[in-house]
């Protein structure tokens, strides 16, 4: 047993995933009923993740994907953005391998995608919202000051 007075010497990380599980069995759940009676005009039929999808790809290909992938996010210049910030900061070695192993640096790549990310700034330039402005270039400054700190 643990001693009350005993302190950890590690905090303790704990991850609540059980809800990603009751939800994907809920889903399967309710596409196992709709699929098991016929609908009738007074029910309308269970929305599926395809019903609920704006992808251009057909049910089927869609319904390919493993259903325990996570939903992304809609597309968005937030989300290209960050994208590319992922992409650069893992490039100048700040982002720590699957297994904890220290990353690699690739100051090419980094240098590539953060000019990606300024062409972009310069192509959408007076057609951003302040907020896309404002994170853009909050975006840029971090990486470049990451840039010029990092050695390799």
């Amino acid at each position: 047993m643990n001693d009350p007075n005993e302190t950890p010497s590690e905090p303790k990380i704990i991850v609540d995933s059980d809800w990603k599980e009751q939800v994907a069995q809920e889903k399967e759940k309710l596409k196992n009923e709709s699929e098991g009676r016929t609908p009738d005009a007074a029910s309308p039929p269970a929305q599926t993740d395809d019903a609920i999808s704006d992808s251009p790809l057909p049910a089927a290909a869609s319904s390919e994907a493993p259903r325990s992938q996570p939903a992304l996010p809609p597309a968005s210049f937030e989300v290209l953005v960050s994208m590319l910030f992922t992409q650069a900061i893992s490039a100048l070695g700040q982002i720590p391998g699957p297994s904890g192993e220290t990353p690699s640096i690739d100051k090419p790549m980094a240098k590539h995608t953060i000019d990606t990310l300024e062409m972009l700034q310069e192509k959408t330039k007076g057609n951003l919202t302040n907020e896309e402005t404002k994170m853009v270039g909050e975006a840029l400054h971090a990486l470049r000051m990451t840039y010029v700190s990092v050695r390799g």
